[in-house]
């Protein structure tokens, strides 16, 4: 598939801007997170912006982005569309906890329920875009029940990290939080080696005889292409990587976005606040590069059965 560059930033931006929200909420919750007026301002700032960055740069891959609201529409047959929905639901519980924390120096009593119920939906969120690419049987390495964990998982994983960053530069402590990122990173990489060696290893789910019906005849090569140009399928859906930059990029990802973070996250809750916070942060400009190259990565490998027909031997 064409790696839409548009697609890959929203689905990296909005899935750290989400797990922040998360981790927000799991620290109002569970951790007697105290209401710093200015901790709350940057926390929710960043979040809402890498959300909001996300779902309008998502509408660029769009024929007629300024349409992009009658999608909402068909919630109750697309994926797509209950992404939408709860997206913009998100907004209502985070912009009032925002208030709160922010004006009133509380996140406390309701105030606590409005980030829960933030996070919340901001983990549903998450799960409806990897719900859409799951549900897409035409395309075997996203039809694959990998895909859910992985993208809620590393979208956590960024999450925690800029939290880590946020509370350590803001001297709050929560030296926890460093430790939380390392692990839930861990995790998530993890996840998506399992990924990674499951689509390799898969056996293929069609093949050029499958897709035309003359297997019984003996392998089936493509005699002549259809068209003398490229067409639209053949750019969106026919895009071909090496297996060998493949392999090199996922490396290049392992590293940037796994094993990096992983060390800083943990260097860093051995380290007073002010260092603690510049290592912190380059951890998530570490994982943010990494997770640019796995989504990448996520849509360049990628192959459409419609391939079958111009040329591709199996999908």
């Amino acid at each position: 598939m064409n790696p839409a560059y548009s697609v890959i930033f929203f689905t990296t931006a909005s899935g750290a801007g989400y797990g922040l929200l998360t981790w927000l909420g799991v620290a109002v919750l569970f951790f007697d997170m105290p209401a710093h007026r200015w901790f709350g301002l940057a926390a929710f700032a960043v979040a809402l912006a890498l959300i909001t960055g996300g779902l309008l740069a998502s509408t660029f891959h769009l024929g007629h982005p300024e349409r992009a609201w009658r999608g909402l529409t068909q919630w109750r047959s697309s994926w797509l569309a209950r992404e939408g929905v709860v997206a913009v639901a998100t907004y209502v519980p985070a912009g009032l906890a925002a208030i709160g924390w922010i004006f009133l120096t509380r996140n406390d009593g309701i105030w606590a329920w409005l980030v829960a119920a933030a996070a919340i939906l901001a983990v549903v969120t998450v799960l409806c875009t990897a719900r859409i690419y799951r549900s897409l049987r035409a395309i075997p390495r996203w039809n694959t029940p990998w895909v859910l964990p992985v993208y809620l998982a590393l979208a956590l994983a960024s999450g925690a990290l800029l939290f880590h960053f946020g509370v350590r530069a803001f001297g709050l402590g929560f030296a926890w939080s460093g430790w939380a990122a390392a692990i839930i990173t861990i995790i998530g990489w993890a996840i998506k080696l399992a990924y990674w060696q499951g689509i390799d290893s898969a056996a293929p789910r069609a093949t050029a005889e499958s897709a035309t019906g003359l297997g019984h005849l003996g392998k089936v090569r493509l005699f002549e292409a259809p068209h003398t140009g490229d067409n639209y399928l053949m750019r969106e859906m026919g895009y071909k990587i090496a297996r060998k930059h493949a392999k090199r990029l996922r490396i290049i990802a392992l590293i940037l976005g796994g094993a990096i973070p992983v060390v800083l996250a943990a260097l860093a809750t051995q380290l007073p606040d002010v260092a603690a916070a510049l290592v912190a942060l380059i951890a998530v400009v570490s994982a943010g590069a990494g997770l640019l190259v796995e989504r990448w990565l996520f849509f360049a490998e990628a192959v459409h059965t419609v391939s079958l027909y111009y040329g591709t031997d199996a999908a």
